[in-house]
């Protein structure tokens, strides 16, 4: 298989440094030699190739941003860099590195116990134990403030009531996160799998997003032990601060998914012949096209970049994660169509990527914030007026 050749139209290589770069190559060449042979099979089969959690455990994807615990301190800078290569191969691959760092890891890290932390984070760096995030509920969405999973506390216990749905991970995860209103506010919960009245369905018949796992939860008079709270994560904020996380690795993930449709439109586009047998690269409606995906890539590896440093130096905000979010997703599935259009008929055979790639893009478009949520929390950022409430 061809080794990925990069789309760096601006130089900006130069401004990543050295460990930045080997970072990137490392994850370049998992996904070229790992991902790229099984994907399409993954895909058709509506399956997560499993078999690559223990590796990409190993080469510290797995909350690669985090420090301690065996995980690989990474600069968020470089997490990115990873990101965008998993999706290179495909989205299902980065989210489940997104669900399991972003999601589950970072909450653990940021909220939970010390006890909690050295149970539950080396193992998961490793990728021995995987966990879920159980924020969204069937008719709560983009509005997490009205969910109905409740918990009470009863003596030394907590006893969960309720159902999450949409569920990255959920039936192969050994622990969820569950957020629940309580009479103290919304709270976060460890609950492990295999814990009565708890379980867990898998979604089925998708389109988008098939190489996923994607689940639904319930709860059913779920008893929990005092030690399975996080005594950090209190209010909806906290749930909302895990997501902010997430959201910058699906900023960073995307750019990687329009980098391959784009090289893909461009390789096709220099062999294919038509009229008096001359390439259609050399046609202006072509050339047109290839030269606005690689327009709004480069500005969205350049917005990536600088969301990336200003989150390593701490002046990052969660509406600038949101332009990041809502920018790069949106040039990312508008690669995905052109590339498409570029390669007539071919574009809709799963012999080549784009197609996978646009299905998954509509999902990524959704979920983590809608587009349309962004737009709103980019809105208030400039007014000072929330038109959401």
């Amino acid at each position: 298989m061809a080794r990925f050749p990069g789309v760096d139209y601006l130089l900006i290589d130069s401004q990543f440094s050295e460990q930045e770069l080997m970072v990137r190559q490392t994850a370049r060449q998992f996904t070229d030699e790992r991902v790229l042979p099984v994907i399409r099979d993954c895909f058709r089969e509506g399956r997560f190739p499993c078999e690559l959690i223990p590796e990409m455990g190993r080469l510290g994807f797995f909350g690669a941003n985090i420090e301690g615990y065996g995980c690989a301190a990474m600069s968020n800078v470089e997490y990115g860099l990873i990101m965008q290569e998993l999706e290179r191969g495909d989205s299902a691959v980065r989210s489940f590195a997104s669900v399991q760092g972003g999601l589950v890891m970072y909450p653990i890290l940021t909220y939970g116990s010390e006890e909690q932390k050295q149970r539950w984070l080396p193992q998961m760096q490793s990728g021995a134990a995987l966990g879920c995030f159980g924020l969204t509920e069937p008719g709560f969405g983009s509005n997490p403030a009205g969910m109905l999973t409740r918990a009470k506390r009863e003596g030394a216990c907590w006893v969960i009531n309720g159902e999450k749905t949409w569920i990255t991970n959920g039936s192969v995860a050994d622990v969820a996160i569950v957020w629940a209103r309580t009479d103290e506010g919304i709270r976060g919960f460890l609950v492990e799998k295999g814990t009565p009245g708890f379980a867990s369905s898998d979604l089925h018949g998708k389109l988008s997003m098939r190489a996923s796992v994607t689940s639904s939860l319930s709860f059913t008079d779920c008893r929990v032990p005092e030690s399975a709270l996080l005594p950090g994560a209190k209010g909806l904020k906290a749930a909302l601060g895990c997501l902010t996380q997430a959201r910058y690795g699906i900023g960073w993930g995307v750019i990687g998914a329009a980098m391959d449709c784009y090289e893909t439109a461009r390789s096709y586009s220099l062999v294919r012949k038509q009229f008096d047998d001359k390439p259609i690269a050399s046609h202006q409606l072509v050339q047109e096209k290839l030269a606005d995906m690689i327009t709004e890539i480069t500005k969205a590896q350049l917005l990536a970049l600088h969301v990336g440093r200003l989150k390593d130096q701490g002046k990052i905000e969660p509406a600038h994660i949101s332009m990041l979010k809502r920018n790069n997703v949106g040039i990312a599935l508008d690669c995905a169509r052109k590339s498409r259009d570029l390669l007539g008929g071919n574009g809709i055979m799963d012999e080549y990527p784009i197609m996978r790639h646009m299905c998954n893009l509509e999902t990524v478009k959704t979920y983590e914030g809608t587009d349309h949520i962004h737009t709103l929390v980019i809105g208030e950022r400039v007014t000072g007026v929330a038109a959401y409430k």
